[in-house]
């Protein structure tokens, strides 16, 4: 039984052409990462023989350190994935000092995992400290999510309301709402600092003319947060200047009762 044939290399391939498809991940931007359980990866690395160690640039908190990931390469194309996994992504265990990961399967070409991975840990310490089911943090470049960022304030409540409002889907499918960080330099301990920060709150962080980082449990509950951000996003930025018929404050607060949400304080007058 080969790790390239599992589960979790098929879930991130197609994930990635799927991402790519949509217009979301240019060239090599967009980074995964999935956390992937101990005895999975005993049944495919039973002895644990490493290939070799990679620095990771940072100490990581001890919730992440002999943890298993899943994670995409430095420099690698989203397209190119499922044609050839094991070069575009890597498995590391993350070393009982926090400062170094082992890798175990993958980066064939001697490549590393992507500049952006100590701040996916980070994310990852985070949401585990707040759901311990969360095991996917996926960071990518949608299109209209980008322009709605550069075209209001870079405020939570501001953004997450003017979501909520333009899309019923959006308060059902993230009540807690989403957080905003202002341009900030990318693929730094400092972006990362500042999201992990957002993501004990919540599981979507937008980062202003950049992207957008999201957390879930599955591939799919990640994906799903971020395609309706970005379909959202699209309906405000087509309708920017023209809307007539705005989503009512009390159909939201419907739908939260509806659904038995527990949404966001402050967005919506209550």
């Amino acid at each position: 039984m080969k790790f390239i044939d599992s589960k979790f290399v098929k879930e991130i391939s197609e994930i990635t052409n799927n991402m790519y498809h949509q217009g979301w991940d240019e060239r090599n931007g967009g980074n995964i990462s999935y956390m992937i359980d101990e005895e999975y990866v005993k049944e495919y690395f039973p002895r644990e023989d490493f290939i070799r160690n990679i620095d990771l640039g940072f100490e990581a908190d001890e919730i992440v350190r002999e943890k298993y990931f899943l994670v995409t390469g430095t420099g690698k194309y989203f397209k190119n994935i499922i044609a050839d996994p094991e070069t575009n992504l890597g498995l590391v265990k993350i070393a009982k000092d926090g400062k170094k990961a082992h890798l175990l399967w993958g980066f064939k070409d001697e490549g590393r995992f992507t500049s952006e991975f100590p701040a996916h840990l980070m994310s990852h310490a985070a949401r585990l400290k707040v759901n311990p089911s969360n095991r996917v943090i996926m960071h990518t470049h949608p299109t209209y999510t980008i322009c709605m960022g550069a075209c209001i304030p870079v405020d939570d409540i501001v953004f997450t309301r003017k979501l909520w409002k333009s899309n019923t889907e959006a308060v059902v499918v993230f009540p807690e709402g989403i957080g905003v960080l202002p341009c900030m330099v990318c693929g730094t301990n400092e972006i990362g600092e500042a999201t992990a920060k957002k993501m004990e709150e919540y599981r979507l962080v937008s980062w202003t003319n950049h992207g957008i980082y999201g957390a879930g449990n599955t591939i799919d509950e990640a994906f799903g947060l971020i395609e309706t951000v970005e379909k959202t996003a699209e309906i405000y930025m087509i309708t920017l200047g023209h809307v007539i018929n705005e989503i009512p404050d009390e159909v939201i607060l419907g739908l939260a009762r509806l659904w038995k949400l527990r949404i966001k304080p402050g967005v919506i007058d209550e």
